[in-house]
């Protein structure tokens, strides 16, 4: 899979300091074998100035188990990552990887 024009399927991006999340659309993808799909990304504050691992849901049954939809989920967690990371921050400055080791939420 090539990489996947984010900008053109958003549906919702609410982004801030504190993380928000990311709708994307499905449809037209693999032969419109996903019509009606929908894919999320989200990041949470977890404090301190601290956001947590990016976590993705999606509306497509058992969608971890499908290889391509499961590569969706990456490019759409980096695409938030490059949204919510600001080279300036001692926390928010992080590498995709590295933001992905930490808890998706404080709780």
């Amino acid at each position: 899979m090539g990489y996947l024009k984010i900008d053109d399927r958003t549906l919702v991006s609410k982004t801030s300091f504190r993380g928000g999340g990311i709708e994307i659309t499905l449809d037209g993808l693999k032969n419109n074998t996903y019509d009606g799909g929908k894919m999320t990304a989200y990041q949470n504050y977890l404090g301190g100035g601290m956001l947590g691992a990016i976590g993705n849901d999606c509306n497509v049954s058992d969608w971890r188990n499908d290889k391509f939809l499961v590569e969706v989920a990456v490019q759409l967690s980096q695409h938030l990552h490059e949204l919510t990371n600001h080279s300036d921050d001692e926390w928010e400055s992080a590498t995709f990887e590295e933001n992905q080791l930490r808890p998706t939420s404080a709780l």
